[in-house]
């Protein structure tokens, strides 16, 4: 990450780190972003836009949310073929005026494309996505044979409105 110093007297000060806070920065460290941005981004156009995502999966739904701010509903594509789900998109560079002087510009735009394969049993049928506040929230519910059962332990089997007999 990239520091701003203020210089007192010419020289930079030395700045004491928390080991922790060292550690957590080493164990967030992605390198095929680090390898991405080193090799400037495909065939030489630049950085590339890398969304990240989580994904979840509840007893009745898979979950996937997606960091993807400045995209545009008109620019985003979500498509599922049997048990494979794509969700691609592109985030436009904002103009840049040839006189204006940047001290960091980390902020990458481009097309990018994601591709998940899922376990079977996704209700195709009643999938949303929503796009709110930069955020993609995408909800593939299951199907209802491949949801879980709760099975009671003892007393047998109950039908309708019986109770078992003690």
């Amino acid at each position: 990450m990239a520091d701003i110093t203020r210089r007192e007297g010419g020289i930079i000060p030395r700045r004491e780190r928390d080991p922790f806070s060292q550690m957590q920065e080493l164990l967030n460290w992605d390198p095929f972003e680090a390898m991405t941005q080193l090799m400037g981004g495909v065939r030489g156009a630049g950085p590339t836009f890398v969304p990240a995502f989580e994904v979840k999966e509840t007893q009745d739904a898979f979950v996937f949310k997606a960091d993807l701010p400045g995209v545009q509903d008109k620019d985003l594509d979500i498509s599922l073929t049997g048990d494979r789900l794509v969700v691609s998109g592109k985030r436009e560079s904002e103009k840049r005026e040839e006189n204006e002087r940047y001290f960091a510009y980390e902020r990458n735009f481009g097309s990018f494309s994601r591709a998940f394969t899922l376990p079977g049993g996704v209700d195709a049928d009643h999938i949303s996505a929503d796009l709110k506040d930069g955020v993609l929230n995408l909800v593939l519910p299951k199907k209802p044979e491949v949801q879980p059962k709760r099975i009671k332990v003892g007393g047998g089997a109950v039908t309708g409105g019986e109770k078992p007999k003690a």
